[in-house]
């Protein structure tokens, strides 16, 4: 078989996979289906993601199938506003021996984990959220000078409350962009409401059953940066970042409206997060469908609207979408 064949095969099986992941994650938590298919790409592109819904809504429940159905080892924290640093690290203790000798041992904070539920992380402070941006980054942490490494693979699923602001710390743009998307949970439409009241108030529990190992993610994720990419998609990808910078090349409405823009990391997160967008759509290359079908989860987190823009009641969501369509438009006609 040659090389190109069996890479094809290998995408194929994994399409398979993550159709079976689908539908595990489906037996917990009911509906939503863009909401599963958006967490399934953080993981299977080997990156983090940032959840923002209401209290209810499922998200906990989601982060805690996914654990199952991807064969993570996960821990949970939840962050409050006297939460310090060392309750997520961990600390060293001295200890006296039976002899008497004293030594420092490091106890494990609850990041050493490959899939870390960061519950309501806006309302740490600033210094115990900032304990986060080593290891989402570098997949690392330094205590006491020393290097400890964590879970491997390692995913940060974070929560945030779009409403309680009071006693809430903004998340600086350093750490947003770290990262890979930004999942909008939506209340469920009525007909899935009824199927999660009907599920959640029985009896029993429905279970999920693991799909993954996590040798099988890292393989995953290591098979999905193979995947082709077609220069015409390239180039879309990086029109799309480039163009929702407010610099004197944007065009009326990012000028008017965005006070600053994404980075190139947003590019390399499109780059990743469309090839896992046509996995799960049975396709073994992205298309220009499925960068326009990632820019708002890639981008928005990224983006800020200007004072004028927020007062205006303008949405980030249409710009995205409105510089998308044009760059799409674009590229279509050359």
């Amino acid at each position: 078989m040659s090389s190109d064949a069996d890479l094809v095969a290998q995408i194929e099986i994994l399409g398979a996979k993550l159709q079976e992941a689908r539908s595990s994650i489906a037996a917990r938590f009911i509906g939503q289906p863009r909401v599963v298919d958006l967490t399934l790409t953080a993981l299977i592109c080997g990156g983090h993601a940032v959840l923002i819904g209401l209290p209810g809504l499922g998200k906990t429940r989601l982060v805690d199938t996914l654990s199952t159905v991807m064969g993570l080892d996960g821990n949970r924290i939840q962050f409050t506003p006297d939460l310090m640093p060392a309750d997520i690290l961990g600390s060293e203790v001295l200890e006296t021996s039976a002899d008497g000798q004293r030594n420092f041992r490091f106890i494990e904070g609850p990041i050493f984990c490959q899939l870390l539920m960061a519950d309501e992380i806006n309302r740490a402070s600033p210094r115990t959220q900032s304990a986060l941006l080593q290891a989402m980054q570098e997949k690392e942490v330094t205590i006491a000078g020393q290097h400890r490494a964590l879970g491997v693979p390692f995913h940060v699923l974070a929560t945030q409350n779009p409403i309680e602001q009071e006693g809430t710390y903004p998340l600086p743009e350093a750490q947003l962009d770290r990262f890979l998307v930004q999942i909008d949970v939506p209340y469920p439409d009525r007909d899935t409401e009824k199927d999660i009241l009907i599920a959640t108030t029985g009896v029993e529990d429905a279970v999920s059953k693991p799909v993954f190992t996590a040798q099988e993610l890292l393989d995953a994720q290591t098979l999905l940066r193979r995947m082709p990419v077609g220069d015409a998609i390239v180039d879309m990808i990086l029109d799309l970042v480039r163009a929702c910078r407010p610099d004197e090349h944007a065009s009326d409405i990012i000028r008017q409206n965005v006070s600053w823009g994404p980075g190139p990391r947003a590019a390399q997160a499109l780059m990743l997060t469309v090839r896992a967008q046509a996995l799960l759509e049975g396709r073994l290359a992205p298309s220009a469908e499925d960068v326009r079908a990632m820019a708002v989860p890639v981008l928005e987190h990224r983006m800020a609207l200007s004072f004028a823009a927020r007062a205006r009641g303008e949405s980030i969501h249409h710009i995205i979408n409105t510089v998308a369509a044009q760059i799409t438009q674009v590229e279509a006609a050359a």
